[in-house]
């Protein structure tokens, strides 16, 4: 029996007896339940540090990916506008820079502000656009609650979000009344414009501030309404691929033959996403702390585990177990819980962002306050994508942590004078 144990300490690095050793020393014994609770405790922390980061991540993610999909699905990834002379010469210029590479869509645009009112009233942004140019953009084609867009062109029906129309207490076939500043001149002055346009659509995007401040009507009626004399405002480009705006920009001024600016969806929105940015990188640090502090009470666990063994350490030195042996040892015992916690933390990660949508609805449905206010986030739902490399990061950085704890306890216990510490013990 002795010969059996004493080949066992002698056989290579992370022999089966340093795994049954560390076996043994992570279950739990009545003498030892303090050391059990620090590295039950450890093993949570790195769970629910695993976890979050994981969730917040992937929902920062989904949230940008669909505040992305959403403004680049009604707005241009990249706005020509005119320089030195109206656009008049519109149809030329937008035909040629619709034929350049890399070029999905062009559509020319006539914006201005006004106010609507049926019932209530609410300030809104009028957009002119052609019929065959909105039936291109899916986040208002794919929205349609009620009505329709094939005759957009030919009468003055126009297309308004689901959310104004329950502002404005209107629905399709009723009358909306718009008023703009830019009327006709009068020796009095310029008088506003006053005019009434049938509902012809409604629709919802998912993005509510456009479902409750845009209405489209057709780009001939939105040029005379707003007293322009045949231009428009701009031309909105859709490209193939966003993301390598820079590479189109060049083509696109080429292609317009005449001066322009240009202004690209990164421009626009460069505060919103800078501060998305900003504030995943802070939370990503901050959660990290989580896993940090349970990474340190591994540490305090082993610790405490090395100073309880002391007898235990002495006799397997006695008995020939190499430094080595030890350190291993103690380090299996420490990895084991930062290796479990963080498999664990990933599952339940994963299983949360499948389900965050349900679980948000849940736990509004318990404390009866709106968790996810579609007014203040601009989306009707919580979105969550994680990504892979993201999420590989998060369980390599708290592998590391976990590993990372184990090595000045396990040294400390191979450092340990067999001696003193049979002396102690006894």
């Amino acid at each position: 029996m002795n010969g059996t144990v004493m080949d066992s300490l002698h056989t290579g690095p992370f022999a089966p007896f340093e795994w049954m050793l560390s076996a043994r020393y992570l279950r739990a014994r009545r003498k030892e339940g303090f050391v059990s609770v620090i590295a039950g405790f450890s093993f949570l922390g790195i769970m629910l540090g695993v976890a979050t980061l994981i969730i917040v991540m992937a929902v920062m993610n989904g949230f940008r990916a669909e505040l992305l999909g959403k403004i680049l699905g009604f707005n241009g990834h990249l706005v020509v506008q005119p320089l030195e002379t109206p656009l008049t010469d519109w149809k030329d210029v937008t035909a040629r820079i619709a034929q350049a590479q890399g070029i999905r869509l062009a559509v020319p645009v006539v914006d201005g502000p006004a106010l609507a009112s049926s019932s209530n009233a609410s300030g809104v942004l009028v957009r002119g656009i052609r019929a065959e140019d909105l039936s291109q953009l899916p986040s208002i084609t794919g929205g349609i609650r009620d009505g329709s867009i094939e005759h957009f062109d030919e009468g003055q029906g126009v297309a308004i979000g689901k959310a104004l129309a329950d502002q404005l207490s209107v629905k399709v076939g009723d009358n909306v009344t718009l008023v703009a500043r830019q009327g006709a001149v009068t020796p009095m002055g310029v008088t506003p414009r006053v005019k009434k346009y049938q509902v012809a659509a409604v629709f919802e995007s998912g993005m509510s501030e456009y479902d409750s401040g845009v209405i489209f009507m057709p780009i001939a009626e939105a040029q005379a309404f707003f007293n322009r004399n045949q231009d428009v405002t701009a031309i909105e480009v859709f490209t193939a691929n966003p993301d390598r705006i820079d590479l189109f920009r060049k083509t696109v001024a080429e292609a317009a033959g005449r001066p322009v600016f240009l202004v690209d969806w990164r421009q626009r929105n460069a505060t919103f996403f800078g501060a998305l940015a900003v504030e995943r990188n802070v939370m990503f640090l901050i959660l990290s702390l989580i896993v940090l502090v349970a990474a340190l009470n591994i540490v305090s666990g082993l610790i405490m585990l090395v100073k309880d063994k002391g007898s235990d350490i002495a006799i397997l030195r006695t008995m020939g177990a190499s430094q080595g042996a030890i350190m291993r040892t103690f380090m299996i015992t420490g990895a084991s819980i930062g290796v479990a916690g963080t498999l664990v933390g990933f599952i339940v990660g994963l299983l949360v962002c499948v389900n965050i949508d349900s679980i948000r609805q849940f736990m509004s449905l318990i404390t009866r306050t709106d968790l996810f206010p579609e007014k203040l986030y601009f989306l009707s739902k919580l979105p969550a994508e994680p990504d892979l490399v993201e999420t590989a990061a998060v369980v390599i950085m708290a592998l590391a942590l976990s590993f990372l704890a184990t090595l000045y306890p396990s040294w400390r216990a191979a450092r340990l004078d067999p001696v003193e510490a049979l002396r102690q013990g006894g």
